[in-house]
């Protein structure tokens, strides 16, 4: 075991430990383009040297699916991956749009736009995204950090992400027991990380490659098995709208999920949020029935209806029930303050307070699928917040 270059204190938290990775790397001039590295996964020097050890790991030449973080270290990686023409992901940025997105290179890609393909613009020009419901099963991982230990534990740079999207993939199925992590660093950033640091969520590594050496960890500590839902709030679900998705999936599975304060929530809802369904037919005014009819259910907030903004939901499944779409939208922290049920167009319109919380639920519900059919979500043409007779 090499003596790590960076001393730690007794008591140090992971943030002093990020500190002082930053400011060593700064004060003895070790990183290249973006600087300062601070708050950032350092771009340190020898990275694409650190990143060809990974051709000697046994997992490389088996492995077919290959989870690649975007960070600016790791594209030596990315661009090896594409060269030994594995079918490479990348998270994508900050996990707004889903989760992974597919590089997938020009036809008889030459050396050189591959490497592009394996640069950040490389990732938003050559990709395509990959839904939830695609068959995925990836066999090695390469995340940055900003600090290692020699013992396969980790951290990232605070905000959890690498973290979280193992997670994730454990929770869709792309990742099993036998999916290896590997880090790449610079061997100043290999340290002594106090265990009693590490927590239930944090993703270690199987390997460790820097510029002079590779470390197998054999991390005794298990990986993250999965998303544990207590620890997740509302405030990260609107961060990470492809985590309602998930959340939706567990609880249509049966499962009892509950997420951090939604006891609370749930109860501010009903103190403040009044319901009444009524049914009326808008295209046969007296009254008999017709196929045509109309649905609304009405979720009004004691406020003025000015200021309206609608979403429009469409490609609906013959024969969902507007129970199910609501029990959805809950699901997704998405009730609207009014929902218009057109079942029979297979499409709804939902109202919300304003522009930031409409926009937020077509985030939430891009690309989801229910029995098959990817819903259409994007703001209705027209912004009426009384009626909604024509389509959009």
């Amino acid at each position: 075991m090499t003596e790590p270059v960076i001393k730690l204190r007794l008591g140090v938290t992971k943030s002093d430990i990020r500190q002082k990775v930053w400011d060593y790397i700064e004060e003895h001039n070790l990183a290249n383009f973006p600087r300062p590295v601070h708050h950032r996964i350092p771009n340190f020097k020898g990275a694409y040297q650190a990143c060809e050890y990974i051709k000697g790991l046994e997992v490389f030449s088996k492995a077919r699916e290959v989870k690649v973080d975007p960070d600016k270290p790791l594209e030596g990686s990315r661009l090896i991956m594409l060269q030994a023409r594995k079918t490479l992901l990348v998270p994508t940025p900050r996990l707004r749009a889903g989760l992974f997105n597919k590089i997938i290179p020009p036809p008889g890609a030459t050396k050189e736009q591959l490497r592009i393909c394996a640069t950040s613009q490389g990732v938003k020009e050559y990709s395509v995204p990959v839904g939830l419901d695609a068959s995925v099963q990836v066999d090695l991982i390469v995340v940055g950090s900003v600090a290692v230990s020699e013992k396969g534990w980790r951290i990232g740079k605070g905000e959890g992400f690498a973290d979280m999207e193992y997670a994730m993939m454990v929770s869709m199925g792309a990742v099993s027991e036998n999916t290896v992590v590997v880090t790449i660093v610079h061997d100043c950033q290999v340290v002594d990380i106090p265990e009693q640091l590490i927590d239930d969520h944090d993703l270690t590594v199987d390997y460790i490659l820097t510029p002079t050496r590779i470390i197998k960890t054999d991390c005794k500590l298990p990986k993250p098995c999965g998303i544990i839902w207590s620890k997740v709030d509302t405030e990260l679900l609107q961060r990470i709208p492809i985590l309602n998705n998930l959340l939706y999936r567990e609880k249509k599975a049966g499962r009892a999920v509950t997420i951090k304060n939604e006891q609370a929530a749930s109860t501010n809802v009903v103190s403040n949020i009044s319901v009444c369904v009524q049914e009326h037919n808008l295209e046969n005014p007296s009254g008999s029935s017709h196929s045509g009819s109309k649905r609304t259910v009405t979720v009004m907030e004691s406020q003025d209806s000015r200021g309206i903004t609608t979403v429009y939901v469409g490609n609906l499944p013959a024969g969902l029930r507007v129970s199910e779409l609501k029990t959805l939208l809950r699901a997704h922290n998405a009730v609207p303050l009014r929902l218009t049920w057109q079942g029979a167009q297979r499409r709804a319109f939902l109202d919300y307070k304003n522009d930031e919380t409409a926009e937020n639920t077509v985030a939430a519900l891009q690309n989801l699928k229910i029995s098959g059919n990817t819903l259409r979500v994007e703001l209705a043409k027209s912004q009426r917040a009384n009626s909604h007779g024509g389509a959009t």
